[in-house]
Parts: structure tokens; C-alpha cells; sequence
């Protein structure tokens, strides 16, 4: 199960967040990336930011994204909109 954790940031506050959860084993990791954003998007009401190579550097590294001002079209109205990969933790056998 792919899960993803995305925040709307302002003046260093939480002040939405949503996680987006995709099950489809038939896709790739990018496609299941690809539908977690754009149900939080669709979720915050907010258009889909611009994926750059900064931001594949930053989630392939450390499953996190920071999205600022210049990665909209338009003008935003909070600080960031960050998105985290949540992991799942490996049960341990006994």
C-alpha cells in the first residue's frame, strides 16, 4: 500500500492535511505518486503544483517534498504544501 501524507503550511503551522492512500499494486510508484497528489489536491482545493527535478531529488532521497510560491501557476494563499511518504513499518516475527 503506497500512503501519502500531504500538509498545507502557513506561518509554520499546520493548518490542513490530508493522506491519500493508493492500493493498486498494478501501478508503479510514480503512478501511485501521481494519484496521491491529485487526491489531495482535489481534497485542499488547491491546483497541482509543478514537479521538478528538485522535487524528484527530494522524494527520491527522502520521501518528502516541500512545494513553495513557484511551483504554482497561480498565486497560493499559504506558505508550503508539503507531501511525505509514509512507510510501512515491517511487523516482526516472533
Amino acid at each position: 500500500m503506497f500512503r501519502l501524507w500531504g500538509k498545507i503550511i502557513k506561518n509554520n503551522r499546520i493548518i490542513k492535511q490530508y493522506i491519500a492512500q493508493c492500493d493498486r499494486n498494478n501501478l508503479s510508484q510514480k503512478e501511485m505518486l501521481e494519484l496521491c497528489i491529485e487526491e489531495i489536491c482535489r481534497e485542499f482545493d488547491i491546483q497541482q503544483p509543478m514537479w521538478f527535478s528538485l522535487h524528484e531529488r527530494d522524494f527520491a532521497g527522502y520521501g518528502r517534498v516541500t512545494f513553495r510560491a513557484d511551483a504554482f501557476i497561480e498565486e497560493i494563499e499559504f506558505d508550503a504544501f508539503e507531501i511525505e511518504l509514509i512507510k510501512e513499518e515491517k511487523k516482526k516475527k516472533r
